[in-house]
């Protein structure tokens, strides 16, 4: 067994998991027999990987184990008298398979998912843990909202599915787009989950990154029309722009503010850039924010940041939803638009949101705030809070070496 990081069996999880589901359960029509069997294929490889060594592609290894366990169940339902859904499953749909909108495995997933008769929560949830892989604890993250919150609302969602014999199946194109603001919300949440991860060694996840855009782009050749597939593809690939600068050589993460611009990825600059003009007269939250990623993409060095177009973007947004995170960014976009006091009042009114409690998140936009406008004392005090909650190895190593600036006695 290789001894290198991106060779261990967690981060074989983290890159395949998400796949195998979809492609088991692309075979099976069963959701949570697909996540059985591919739990079941990585328990395998925890025992037999580290005698026999890991495979040279793991993410085949563990589909083609999963699936072999999800027929095994089904060939031993199909043998019971009293059980024809085994059998039933194990005939390949091959007329419907025919005339899919949507050949994707993965996207065929989560349009599947994203049922209407879940509750929109509950789509991006199941989507985020049966689709893409995301733990629960990260699910939770991203809603902002107690783990067990979330566990919950997974099973109430897997069970519905099981219990009012939800079809796992893609719908009639004409109703495909019924479903898009909440494939939208799942392709970007992987996204984020990828850009910003949430706990383990890294700070950055590239698969998930990858597999975003690569959804987002066949999002929109599905559905050439959708403005909001277009913006939101212009966003991920704005932000995705910035990806190898993000960490150093070392792993550490790398501020906007210190980033070397001139190793951007000014490729995916332009591309995000042509698809944005593309739909300029839209309106839409990816939108918005695709227009405050432009804004620092465009920005030659972090001093001609254009803070007014992003503070205008940051304003946009909140006028389609009240989010705590989009508030917390507001007040930073308003401290180099107007000063920083004026970004600690912004902050102020942003931090009493109960759906930031237990993330690092406040303190840690205070104490940036406080030390620029060189209030120190304070600032090392805001950073020691960010450390108590912050989960991602490389956030906390920023946020020590934050707080060591400010208070080099510490």
């Amino acid at each position: 067994m290789r001894d290198d990081p991106a060779g261990t069996i967690d981060a074989v999880y983290r890159a395949e998991f998400g796949r195998a589901v979809a492609t088991v359960a692309a075979l099976t029509g069963d959701l949570g027999l697909a996540e059985d069997a591919v739990q079941e294929a990585f328990a395998d490889a925890v025992r037999t990987w580290p005698h026999r060594g890991r495979p040279d592609n793991p993410g085949a290894w563990i589909t083609t184990a999963a699936r072999h366990r999800a027929l095994d169940r089904l060939r031993r339902e199909s043998a019971r008298p009293d059980k024809e859904y085994g059998a039933a499953m194990l005939r390949a749909p091959v007329e419907e398979a025919e005339v899919s909108p949507v050949a994707d495995d993965q996207l065929r997933m989560i349009f599947t998912c994203c049922h209407p008769a879940l509750s929109p929560s509950s789509q991006v949830a199941l989507t985020l843990r049966l689709v893409c892989g995301l733990r629960t604890a990260e699910i939770a993250r991203l809603f902002l909202q107690p783990e067990h919150t979330v566990a919950q609302r997974l099973s109430r969602a897997k069970a519905k599915i099981r219990q009012a014999g939800i079809p796992l199946r893609v719908p009639p194109a004409h109703l495909l787009p019924d479903r898009v603001p909440v494939v939208l919300a799942c392709v970007y949440l992987v996204f984020t989950e990828g850009y910003s991860a949430t706990a383990g060694p890294a700070a950055v996840r590239a698969e998930l990154c990858d597999e975003a855009i690569r959804l987002g782009r066949l999002v929109c050749g599905l559905l050439p029309g959708e403005p909001e597939a277009r913006a939101l593809l212009a966003l991920m690939l704005l932000q995705d722009s910035r990806r190898a600068q993000r960490c150093s050589a070392d792993g550490e993460l790398v501020s906007l503010a210190d980033q070397d611009r001139s190793r951007w990825n000014h490729a995916a600059i332009a591309a995000g850039l042509s698809c944005l003009a593309s739909v300029a007269d839209g309106a839409g939250p990816y939108l918005a924010q695709a227009r405050i990623a432009a804004a620092h993409a465009s920005a030659p060095s972090w001093p001609d940041t254009d803070w007014h177009a992003v503070l205008a973007g940051y304003d946009e947004l909140l006028g389609y939803a009240d989010s705590p995170v989009a508030r917390v960014n507001r007040a930073v976009a308003v401290g180099f638009a107007h000063g920083f006091p004026a970004g600690l009042a912004a902050l102020d009114a942003a931090a009493a949101d109960p759906r930031l409690t237990g993330t690092h998140l406040v303190h840690a936009t205070r104490a940036d705030l406080l030390r620029r406008a060189g209030r120190p004392r304070e600032a090392a005090d805001h950073y020691r809070a960010a450390l108590t909650t912050a989960g991602n190895e490389q956030t906390r190593r920023f946020l020590m070496r934050r707080l060591a600036e400010v208070d080099p006695e510490g």
